[in-house]
């Protein structure tokens, strides 16, 4: 179950935020950004609520830049009731969309899927990206796709590329790839952003909005395993489309 909740800074003193958290009830708490001390100052059912899920909520406050805690800030968040954040944070698990729903697996307990193996580079001196995906078949057989890409940085380039494997792929599917941005944005912050107004903790939009809910809109009707994998590391499929990439921006 996921709660939408409302947060107001009432009041500072000496670096120490007031804050009230709006709900079903209303809970008040001090938080201190500098040194990171939290402390609840009422009980009752959001009080609770925070409490037990409250690696999410000090996750919020954590990434909220220090100069936005102010007087008079809101924001509308999220927080996922009783979510598994160990299974969320381990590299190892895979990210799931399934029709919408997200989860964690373990790799033992992965589909028999298609795989589409990702990845795209940005190079800075020749002011050009690129991008490449690999799609290995259940036979063993492999079809590879390359794209240059306009944007300026490597993650949202690699981004770009499993955007462009869904689209090619529209059945149920694995996709490799070495992008914690992509990883992050469907296992963390897409399901948040959708009931917040696509608003970050700082209270600003998200970057490239678009781009999030198109990866959205083309993992909301089917099953989508991600699963990351280390840059770099010899692993075949994943070096292939880094060096394809490559040689896309060597040729232009």
């Amino acid at each position: 179950m996921i709660k939408k909740l409302h947060m107001e800074i009432i009041d500072e003193d000496k670096g120490t935020y007031h804050i009230k958290i709006s709900g079903s009830h209303v809970a008040f708490l001090k938080y201190n950004p500098e040194t990171r001390n939290l402390s609840f100052e009422n009980t009752n059912e959001i009080v609770s609520f925070l409490r037990d899920n409250e690696y999410q909520f000090r996750k919020l406050l954590h990434n909220k830049r220090n100069h936005t805690f102010h007087k008079n800030f809101t924001l509308d968040f999220s927080i996922i009731d009783g979510k598994d954040v160990q299974a969320f944070n381990d590299k190892n698990n895979l990210m799931v969309s399934d029709h919408g729903k997200i989860y964690a697996l373990s790799e033992d307990k992965k589909k028999d899927l298609t795989e589409i193996f990702t990845d795209g580079s940005f190079h800075p001196k020749r002011d050009a990206g690129a991008f490449a995906f690999l799609v290995k078949n259940k036979d063993g057989s492999y079809i590879e796709k390359g794209f240059i890409s306009e944007s300026k940085s490597s993650a949202l380039i690699e981004l770009e590329a499993v955007i462009a494997a869904l689209e090619y792929y529209t059945d149920d599917v694995r996709i490799v790839t070495d992008s914690q941005y992509a990883r992050k944005g469907i296992g963390e912050w897409i399901i948040h952003w959708k009931l917040n107004n696509w608003t970050t903790a700082n209270g600003t939009k998200a970057k490239n909005i678009d781009m999030w809910m198109r990866l959205d809109e083309l993992c909301s009707s089917r099953y989508v395993e991600f699963a990351w994998v280390k840059a770099h590391s010899s692993h075949f499929e994943n070096d292939y489309c880094d060096l394809h990439s490559r040689a896309l921006i060597e040729s232009l």
